[in-house]
């Protein structure tokens, strides 16, 4: 859709691939990217595949929009928070297969689709914002708390803890693990069985399962615009 995120449509889903550099951050411009996209699956009425690049899926934010000033990380956070409560209530089921790496918002990302499949491997997974000097945003704990234990939620967003791929499955970030070589076909095998689901009863269903978490999300969104966010050094 832009020069870093790109769609690809097939007969029953779309796969919408983020590529932007070695991190492949979640800059404006993806973020951008993601929702002309999903603009389009909508439109295609397609099942969506979202992946990254070899690696990696994504680690996080981009830095340098981060810590350019505290409005500048407010601005992106919040199109962030944006991205996942429609990520969260899109009407299409969305699968997301992680490359490798996903910190941070990439993180979130996975907290944010309905189907995730990650890789085997010397992977790093989780929320690291403590670590980098962020007080996690009232949208991030939402987010979390929608998808992890009270365990993991607490070991993830308070502590900053960093899961390998397997672990991940254990804490809530991905549902299932596979050798490198089989993602995409998971992915697609994935996506032709959600093809199959009833398009309506799926979309109304997951708004009814998901509406305590999305309003508390949309909440969350209006009170980190009134918060700063910032990343201490």
């Amino acid at each position: 859709m832009n020069e870093v995120v790109s769609y690809q449509s097939e007969e029953n889903y779309a796969i919408i691939t983020i590529k932007n550099g070695k991190a492949n951050a979640i800059s404006h411009e993806v973020i951008e990217g993601l929702n002309a996209s999903l603009d389009k699956a909508e439109q295609e009425n397609k099942v969506v595949i979202l992946t990254g690049q070899n690696g990696i899926f994504s680690a996080g934010f981009d830095l340098k929009v981060m810590t350019k000033s505290p409005e500048s990380a407010k601005e992106l956070v919040t199109k962030g928070s944006t991205l996942s409560l429609r990520m969260l209530s899109f009407s299409k089921p969305i699968i997301i297969a992680c490359n490798g790496h996903a910190i941070a918002k990439g993180a979130f990302l996975l907290l944010s689709t309905d189907y995730r499949i990650g890789v085997e491997g010397d992977f790093k997974i989780g929320l690291n914002e403590v670590m980098i000097g962020m007080t996690m945003h009232n949208a991030g704990i939402a987010i979390a708390n929608a998808r992890l234990s009270e365990v993991y939620l607490n070991r993830s967003v308070n502590n900053a803890e960093i899961f390998n791929t397997k672990d991940a499955v254990k804490a809530g970030f991905l549902d299932l693990i596979v050798p490198e070589d089989h993602l995409l076909p998971n992915a697609i095998k994935v996506a032709e069985m959600f093809s199959k689901l009833n398009k309506k009863a799926h979309a109304e269903t997951k708004l009814k399962v998901r509406k305590p978490h999305l309003d508390a999300l949309v909440n969350a969104i209006e009170l980190d615009l009134a918060a700063d966010i910032s990343i201490d050094s």
